[in-house]
């Protein structure tokens, strides 16, 4: 239980730091950046592999490369079910889940090492 609350708390934050990277991306305070942690979660686990599968030919001629589309548009989807969390912009939504992928992984790897025993690894 703790552990899912601190992969909660690392995504949060790493919106947090793609807000003051990207301009196209506005989260208007923290509990929106919880919520819109929580929604991208719950869209990445339930939507996202739906996604995957009915573009796979696409994705195959792309050469893996509309997993970025897929990507952006479960950041995108995600924004609309959150207030005061907006994305704008093809580079926002386009780089914005990558970047929020690699500010999670360290910030989650972060957690991780300080906190061992909470961790659900």
């Amino acid at each position: 239980m703790l552990g899912t609350l601190l992969t909660l708390l690392a995504t949060a934050l790493s919106l947090l730091v793609v807000d003051i990277i990207f301009s196209g991306v506005d989260l208007a305070n923290f509990p929106a950046a919880m919520l819109a942690a929580l929604v991208i979660g719950i869209v990445n686990s339930g939507v996202r592999p739906i996604l995957s599968i009915l573009s796979l030919p696409l994705n195959i001629l792309t050469l893996g490369g509309f997993t970025l589309v897929i990507n952006g548009l479960c950041f995108w989807l995600a924004s609309l079910f959150v207030p005061g969390f907006h994305v704008t912009g093809l580079i926002a939504f386009l780089v914005a889940p990558v970047v929020l992928s690699i500010a999670n992984t360290l910030i989650g790897n972060y957690f991780a090492e300080k906190f061992p025993d909470l961790t659900d690894n």
